[in-house]
């Protein structure tokens, strides 16, 4: 004869409903969507940092340019400009000594300088030619008597275009003054010396 536990009533039994209410509230661990997340306004409007500060830098590099460009065609335009000025002051320049002095580079002058045997000035001739500078000097009433006197070599480049003219300067015999030549900013003292002129000494 088996025995049987006795069964427990289902009233002791406690109640376990199938759904809870924390398994109803739980949201699923993934989210589905049928349509791509809606960006907000504020989103929209305001562009990522790392954006703004491309377009800010590109920005600058584009009023730069804008700023280089008509500086540098300013800068050369300029430069022509002093070129060209240089050109065409040197061009007047050279006609002017070519209305004036010729060429080969000539000045004339009268002068009584003491050698002259009747009251007719002596007449002086200053030619540059190729460069040498020389001096004729015809004397006044006898002009058979001319002499000639040569002065330094001028160097560089248009030496042959370079003007000289002389002057006359009192010396230590009032009746015989002494002749000063002029070219390129320099002077050179001829003495009056025994009827003709002679380079003084430095």
């Amino acid at each position: 004869m088996s025995i049987h536990a006795p069964l427990t009533p289902k009233s002791v039994l406690r109640h376990r409903p199938l759904f809870s209410d924390k398994a109803i509230q739980a949201k699923p661990s993934v989210t589905r969507a049928s349509r791509p997340p809606q960006r907000t306004r504020a989103q929209e409007t305001v562009p990522p940092f790392v954006c703004v500060r491309k377009t800010t830098v590109q920005h600058k590099k584009m009023h730069l340019s804008n700023i280089l460009v008509p500086l540098g065609s300013g800068m050369l335009v300029a430069l022509l400009a002093v070129l060209l000025g240089q050109a065409l002051l040197s061009w007047s320049a050279t006609t002017w000594d070519d209305l004036h002095y010729g060429r080969p580079r000539t000045y004339q002058t009268d002068a009584f300088v003491g050698h002259e045997p009747a009251h007719t000035p002596s007449h002086f001739v200053v030619l540059n030619l190729h460069g040498r500078i020389e001096i004729l000097e015809m004397q006044g009433g006898d002009p058979t008597h001319s002499k000639v006197y040569l002065g330094p070599q001028i160097g560089g480049t248009g030496a042959d275009l370079v003007p000289v003219t002389i002057q006359f300067v009192a010396s230590q015999q009032p009746q015989h003054p002494d002749m000063l030549v002029q070219f390129q900013g320099t002077q050179l003292r001829f003495r009056n010396i025994n009827g003709g002129f002679q380079v003084a000494a430095p």
